[in-house]
């Protein structure tokens, strides 16, 4: 599926790393004011995806201060994601994928499983910005998507 900017991202339901389920469509109309940054990544303890989520858990101030909530999606268990956000002190919600259903939807599914991809949402589910990564080992910092998500709410005012 191919996502186009300013419309509507897939609804999808899945288990929270705390063993609740997460419904894109209720976050959205619970939190009128905040964009979501989706956050695709393959596994949980892999190099790359530490270090892009400790960068981003880093910066969770600066994400938090320009009302972005940050999401990250794997296809792990929610028991492999508790121990991960315990270990690496993540404050943000990850999720699990398991049959990569909602990365196949966002186009973030590649033939050896999770592809690393972010996009960003608005509280209507609209998508804003959308970057997948062509290779795993390359990611987008928690820099430039901060700029980014500085800009849409520029735009937006």
């Amino acid at each position: 599926m191919s996502l186009k900017l300013n419309e509507a991202v897939p609804d999808f339901t899945l288990p929270a790393d705390d063993s609740s389920e997460f419904t894109l469509s209720k976050f959205c109309k619970v939190n009128p004011k905040k964009l979501i940054l989706l956050v695709f990544y393959p596994a949980d303890e892999s190099p790359v995806c530490t270090a892009q989520l400790c960068e981003y858990r880093d910066g969770i101030e600066a994400f938090e201060d320009l009302n972005a909530e940050v999401i990250g999606i794997s296809a792990q268990d929610s028991k492999s994601h508790q121990a991960f956000k315990k270990r690496r002190e993540l404050p943000f919600t990850l999720l699990s994928d398991k049959n990569l259903d909602v990365a196949n939807a966002f186009g973030a599914k590649g033939i050896l499983g999770m592809k690393r991809a972010v996009f960003l949402i608005d509280h209507q589910r609209c998508l804003r910005y959308q970057h997948v990564e062509i290779t795993a080992l390359f990611r987008r910092s928690a820099e430039e998507l901060l700029d980014v998500i500085r800009k849409i709410n520029h735009e937006q005012s």
